[in-house]
């Protein structure tokens, strides 16, 4: 199934102490950006890429886009104060498609099958999500006591892309911006119209670079891919 994709870049990453934005850091020599804007540059069924960045950050990123000459990203929108906001201007600054799947620019290991995966299963119930399930115990807490054990077996990670019809996302976002609502993801502002959101099963390479930590994570990952290459 044919799709666009929003690639969100605005955020300024504060946990990952860098002194600058995340998506700029450089990942075997290629800032993290590129690493995810390739993942839809090299998938044929994405026919656009829409671009979500900060507004003092537009030259470098159009730099970027030139110099590993991203074909597929049609626009920059500037984003917004809250991560919603920035998918909400994306949505409203890209041109209309089918499909949308919107992605964190910080996640660059999204297996490709997923795509395909999450664009489908979006093309027929209107809405999915990339989520793997999750393996630690859950513990709910009243401040630092437990409060009890949650039951694991129906719980799930979420991650991006999450893929929608843009009909309905569209609406979702509009609603909740209506009312006020900020949610923890897309897919929340969805769930909130009563609508169905289907589950694709990722897989757990499929990490979001939050700290410092997750560096060390990222790049043992891309030393393991050059070895099978």
């Amino acid at each position: 199934m044919e799709y666009a994709a929003i690639v969100l870049a605005a955020g300024q990453g504060k946990r990952m102490k860098a002194g600058m934005n995340k998506q700029l850091i450089d990942l075997n020599g290629i800032p993290l950006i590129v690493h995810s804007l390739r993942l839809f540059e090299e998938d044929e069924a994405c026919k656009a890429i829409w671009l979500v960045v900060s507004e003092p950050e537009r030259q470098i990123m159009e730099k970027l886009v030139a110099e590993y000459q991203i074909g597929k990203v049609k626009g920059l929108v500037n984003g917004g104060a809250e991560r919603q906001d920035s998918v909400y201007a994306g949505l409203k600054g890209m041109e209309e498609a089918e499909i949308v799947l919107i992605h964190d620019g910080a996640r660059p290991f999204v297996a490709k099958p997923i795509l395909t995966k999450l664009a489908d299963e979006a093309a027929q119930s209107g809405a999915a999500i990339a989520a793997v399930p999750v393996k630690d115990t859950v513990k709910l807490a009243n401040k630092n006591s437990v409060a009890r054990t949650v039951e694991r077996k129906n719980l799930w990670a979420a991650q991006t892309p999450q893929a929608f019809q843009y009909e309905l996302v569209l609406a979702a976002h509009e609603d909740a911006k209506k009312h006020g609502f900020l949610g923890t993801d897309d897919a929340s502002l969805v769930e909130r119209l009563d609508k169905r959101v289907t589950i694709v099963e990722s897989d757990y390479l499929n990490i979001k670079l939050t700290t410092e930590e997750d560096l060390l994570f990222a790049e043992t990952i891309l030393k393991k891919r050059e070895n099978q290459l």
